[in-house]
C-alpha cells in the first residue's frame, strides 16, 4: 500500500507538471497579457512548489515506511495554498457567471484547481505513513499569501495588471472593500490549515503516532 502510494505522489507531480506547462502555453497563445505574467499567479507558483514537493514526497514514499515529520508539515502547508486557491478560482468563475462574463477554463486549470486539490484531500486523510500535523502550521499557511498579496498589490499599481480582480481597487469599490476581500482571503487560508491538521488528528496512518499516542491510565484497584 505504502509503495504504490509513492508512486501515485510520482504520477501526481507528473500531471502536475504537464498542467503548469500546458497553462504556460495556453496563456501565450491566448494573445492576452495574462500569459507574459504566469508567474505572477498564486496558483502557478504554489503549484510549482506542490510538483517539487510530491516529487520529493513520493521518492521518501518508496524508501521509507513513513513520512518524516518536516515532510507533514511542508504537506500541509502547500496543501493549504493549493485548496485555497482552487476554492477562489471556482468562487471567481461563479460571480463571473453571475454577471454573464462567461470564463473558458482549459484542462491544465480545471486540473490544477479542481482535480489536484480534490485528490490531495483523498491522500490527506488516507495516505498511509502520515503523521498528526501540529497546530503551529496556520500562522506559517498565512506567511505566504501575505507577502504575496503586498508585493501584488504594490506590482499592480506599477504595470497596470492584477491577476485576480478583487486586489484591483479599481475593479472593486476602492481600498477598504479589497482590504476586506484579503482579510476573508486570509481567513479561508486560515480555515483550510485548520481543517487539514484537525483530520490528520482524527485519522493519523503513521505506526509511530499510533504507537505514542497517549493512552488512558489504569484504573488504581479499589483498596476496600
Amino acid at each position: 500500500m505504502r509503495m504504490a502510494f509513492g508512486w501515485s505522489r510520482l504520477l501526481t507531480a507528473g500531471v502536475c507538471g504537464v498542467a503548469l506547462v500546458d497553462r504556460l502555453f495556453w496563456g501565450l497563445g491566448s494573445q492576452t497579457i495574462a500569459g507574459q505574467n504566469y508567474l505572477a499567479y498564486l496558483t502557478i507558483e504554489s503549484n510549482i512548489v506542490f510538483a517539487v514537493l510530491a516529487l520529493i514526497a513520493g521518492i521518501i514514499a518508496l524508501r521509507t515506511p513513513e513520512d518524516p515529520a518536516w515532510l507533514t508539515t511542508a504537506r500541509a502547508v502547500v496543501l493549504s495554498w493549493t485548496i485555497t486557491a482552487g476554492l477562489a478560482f471556482a468562487l471567481i468563475v461563479w460571480q463571473a457567471g453571475l454577471h454573464g462574463i462567461p470564463i473558458w477554463v482549459p484542462w491544465s486549470d480545471v486540473v490544477l484547481h479542481f482535480v489536484l486539490p480534490a485528490w490531495t484531500i483523498v491522500a490527506w486523510v488516507f495516505g498511509p505513513g502520515r503523521r498528526a500535523a501540529s497546530w503551529r502550521i496556520v500562522p506559517y499557511v498565512l506567511l505566504y499569501p501575505a507577502v504575496w498579496g503586498v508585493f501584488t498589490i504594490w506590482r499592480g499599481g506599477v504595470v497596470g495588471w492584477y491577476p485576480y480582480y478583487f486586489l484591483d481597487p479599481r475593479q472593486v469599490s476602492g481600498t477598504p472593500e479589497m482590504v476586506v476581500t484579503c482579510a476573508i482571503a486570509l481567513a479561508i487560508f486560515a480555515a483550510v490549515a485548520s481543517g487539514l491538521v484537525a483530520l490528520s488528528r482524527l485519522r493519523t496512518t503513521a505506526r509511530t503516532d499510533l504507537r505514542t499516542a497517549p493512552r488512558a491510565a489504569p484504573e488504581e484497584p479499589d483498596p476496600a
